[in-house]
């Protein structure tokens, strides 16, 4: 897997101190930590929407004061991440369409590459060498 894109040093610091506090740095938590460290905001609200002593999601944290248009965004696709919640009568808050519809978005990729490392790898190699055996196959 190639390196990890953050969107600041702080996005960076944040992610791997929880990494750290929770001693844990399976799928789920990176793509959670990824997710949420994305915003400043979102960082210093992180104990509102995660319950370090349970290591697991808190759904109302989706429904503070604090949450503005694009850390709702990017707590819904860190909790999804997480295990696949999805606030009920609200499903439809949980589509692409709503949720990359920020600035956020490219970053977003990154939390879903941390989440599904098997799946994410980096296929340009891959691109190069079918580029390659279609040029060859043509003459």
């Amino acid at each position: 897997m190639s390196e990890i894109k953050f969107a600041s040093k702080e996005h960076e610091n944040f992610f791997f101190s929880m990494l750290a506090k929770c001693g844990n740095t399976d799928s789920y938590h990176r793509a959670f930590f990824y997710c949420v460290g994305i915003s400043d905001t979102a960082r210093r609200n992180v104990s509102r929407i995660f319950d370090f002593k349970k290591d697991c999601i808190n759904p109302d944290g989706l429904h503070e004061g604090w949450q503005t248009g694009g850390t709702v965004r990017l707590t819904r696709l860190a909790f999804n991440l997480w295990n696949g919640y999805v606030e009920e009568k609200e499903e439809r808050m949980s589509t692409p369409y709503e949720i990359f519809d920020c600035g956020y978005a490219p970053y977003f990729y990154e939390a879903i590459r941390q989440r599904y490392p098997e799946y994410c790898r980096d296929l340009t190699e891959n691109r190069v060498k079918k580029a390659g055996a279609e040029r060859e196959g043509g003459r």
